[in-house]
Parts: structure tokens; C-alpha cells; sequence
């Protein structure tokens, strides 16, 4: 069996689908590892490091992809109207694709897949259940996110983020508000507390009270019977009604004047995020303040953040970076590899060393898109 990757080509995208480590357990399985010369340069790994590894390392992407019977990327492969080479023709019929898909968002795509016959697996639509939980993608990368909003925040932010005290006098900690308290919400309130500030969040899910306190946070919402029913049995945030977002909307407008920096982390799959920070609230901030804006390629927590844009409106930065977890490749690299890694050791079979496919396994079934020529994920068939 051979595994293909290719290098990345999608704008601010410096993640690879393979690192050594995982390279060298595919390997031992008994996988041939074929990479494309490149794929690992902007997560600062030589080709001569995947090699010694064990990849073998080919010239260009239809090289790396022709032969596999899997393909591992980080992002939806590029197609010709993308203005790239046309990544899908390379593969083979009956190959497996594994990668962040995106399918909300590139459900044109999905038939594509179908139509090449291949067997395409979007790893974002991992379920939600202990199992699978050193599959998810999404919590290995929006984790990263948190911490390096934090960061971005911080070098972005005029003052500094602790309590000082010196002879000259003493300098106030900053007031850090995270909006929307999911894997990369908690990661970012961890760090800023590690950082010194003072720290508070929000969220629409009971449960997160908890879990917010526990990490010497303060909670802030309206918490009436709608609140505590608002979330899915997937551990997903529920759309909210109009009478809670105003309640809501109207607690936070009044605590968002006294915040220094506000991290805003609110998604919802396969809608546009939410607004949470509106340009009222942001006319009412105080000059100098920070607002990092992780969900700015869903269309943004905040109207006024510009994807990939540091912008200043009404005397407040806001941060719209895109695609944060790249701006920590190395990283972000090795655990998204380990994620994929983890997946891939249920479908390889220790005897044949080949894929083996329980279309049962509900882990399966939850990622899969399409199977045979045919889309088979219920959320996305015609």
C-alpha cells in the first residue's frame, strides 16, 4: 500500500499531512510513504528529514498522488479553476482521500469526489465521542489557535498584560474577554491567565461555567431556562433565539467597555458565525483596545474584521489573521499528522497491509463523504 502527499498550495497554508514521527509508523506498518519534494518546507522540515524518516521523496504532486491508494492533505485538494494544478485528476480511482474538506463550504467539491471515484474523508466532521477523540483535528488546531490568539493579542496590545508593580508605580493588569468557550476559547483563557490578565469569558452552553471557573475565569451570561438547554447532544452551540441574543447582547455591550482585549472564538458548523461583537460595542471599547477575531474566515465574530487584516476601527486593532494554526506550522504539523496517523491505524489491516474499511465503525461513517461514486454522508446528499 502507498501513501501520497503533496505540498500544500493554498494561500497562508504552511502545514504538511506527515511529520518523521508519523512517517516512520507508517513505515513500520509496513506503508510505502511517497512525498512530494517541498511539502514540508514551511513547517521547517527538510525533505532530507521526512527521508531519513523513511518517505521517499518524488519531484512534483502527480508523482506523490498517482499511486496512492491514500492521500493524506491538510487542506481540500486544488482544482484547475483555483488557478492550481488540478490536484483530484492526479488520483486514482478507488484511492482514499483524507484532509480538512471544508464541505460546508466547498459542497460544490463533494461531486467532484464522487465523480473520480474516490473515497473522501473530511476530517472536521470527526464525531464528538471518547474514541475518537486523538482524531479530531478540530480540537489539535483551533487548541493552537487559542494560544497564538493570546499571543497575537499581546503583541498587538499597547500595554502590557500582568500586573507590575515598581518604583515608578504600578501598571494595571489587562482585561482579557474570550467569547465562545470551546477547545480554543479554554486554551486561550488559559493563556492569558498564564500571561497575568485578568480574564473572562462567555458561551452559549451551560457547561462551560465550569469549566471557565476552573481556570480562575470569570462567567458572563444570561442564564435563563434558554441558556440551559442550548446545546446539541454533540457538544456543539445551539442557534440562540432573538429575545436571548438581545438579553445577551445587551450584558455584554455593557461588560465590553471595561475589556482591554477580546478574543472571539464562536462557530457554528455549516452556518456563518455569529456576530457577537457589533460595531456599537466596538465604538464603545477603549482606544488601544485588542480584538482577535478567530472565526473572521466564517464571516467573522465582529462585521468590521477583514480576513488576513490587521485593521484599526473606532481606535480598536482588530486581528483577522487567517488560518492560525499555520502561524504555528511545526506544530499544528506534528499534531494534525498524529490526528490523521490515529484514523488511518483503524482502516490498515496488520496482515494484507491494506485498507480494511468497517463502513460500520460510526467514526467512519461520520467523516466519509463518498463511497462507489456516490455521496453517502446524509448531511450532504442531494
Amino acid at each position: 500500500m502507498k501513501i501520497g502527499v503533496a505540498k500544500e498550495r493554498r494561500p497562508d497554508e504552511k502545514r504538511c499531512a506527515v511529520s518523521p514521527d508519523t512517517i516512520k509508523k507508517y513505515v513500520g506498518m509496513g506503508v510505502e510513504v511517497l512525498v512530494e519534494a517541498g511539502a514540508g518546507e514551511g513547517c521547517s522540515i527538510p525533505d532530507s528529514v521526512l527521508e531519513a524518516a523513511g518517505a521517499k521523496i518524488v519531484p512534483d504532486a502527480r508523482a506523490a498522488l498517482s499511486e496512492a491508494d491514500v492521500v493524506l492533505k491538510v487542506q481540500r485538494p486544488l482544482t484547475a479553476a483555483e488557478g492550481g494544478p488540478d490536484e483530484l485528476s492526479f488520483m486514482k480511482r478507488g484511492a482514499m482521500l483524507v484532509a480538512s474538506l471544508n464541505p460546508y463550504v466547498a459542497k460544490d467539491q463533494i461531486g467532484g469526489y464522487a465523480q473520480a471515484g474516490i473515497i473522501a474523508c473530511a476530517m472536521e466532521l470527526m464525531p464528538r465521542i471518547s474514541r475518537a477523540q486523538n482524531m479530531d483535528v478540530l480540537s489539535s488546531q483551533s487548541n493552537l489557535a487559542g494560544y497564538k490568539a493570546v499571543i497575537d493579542a499581546a503583541a498587538e496590545f499597547g500595554r502590557a498584560f500582568p500586573m507590575m508593580m515598581t518604583a515608578a508605580g504600578t501598571v494595571a493588569p489587562a482585561r482579557v474577554f474570550v467569547m465562545g468557550v470551546g477547545v480554543a476559547g479554554l486554551q486561550a483563557i488559559a493563556t492569558a491567565r498564564r500571561l497575568g490578565a485578568i480574564v473572562s469569558a462567555t458561551d452559549v452552553r451551560p457547561a462551560t461555567k465550569e469549566q471557565v471557573e476552573s481556570l480562575g475565569a470569570t462567567f458572563i451570561a444570561v442564564e435563563d431556562e434558554e441558556f440551559k438547554q442550548a446545546e446539541t447532544a454533540g457538544g456543539y452551540a445551539k442557534e440562540m433565539s432573538d429575545t436571548y441574543k438581545a438579553k445577551q447582547a445587551a450584558l455584554v455591550a455593557e461588560h465590553i467597555k471595561k475589556q482591554d482585549v477580546i478574543i472571539t472564538t464562536a462557530l457554528i458548523p455549516g452556518r456563518k458565525a455569529p456576530v457577537l461583537v457589533t460595531e456599537e460595542m466596538v465604538k464603545s471599547m477603549k482606544p488601544g483596545s485588542i480584538i482577535v477575531d478567530l472565526a473572521v474566515e466564517q464571516g467573522g465574530n465582529c462585521p468590521l474584521s477583514e480576513v488576513g487584516k490587521v485593521v484599526e476601527k473606532q481606535g480598536v486593532k482588530i486581528v483577522g489573521h487567517a488560518n492560525v494554526p499555520s502561524r504555528l506550522a511545526a506544530d499544528a504539523s506534528s499534531l494534525y499528522a498524529r490526528n490523521l496517523l490515529n484514523f488511518l491505524t483503524l482502516l490498515i489491516d496488520k496482515e494484507t497491509k491494506g485498507l480494511k474499511i468497517n463502513w460500520e465503525d460510526e467514526i467512519v461513517k461520520g467523516v466519509a463523504l463518498t463511497r462507489d461514486g456516490q455521496i453517502i454522508h446524509p448531511n450532504f446528499k442531494a
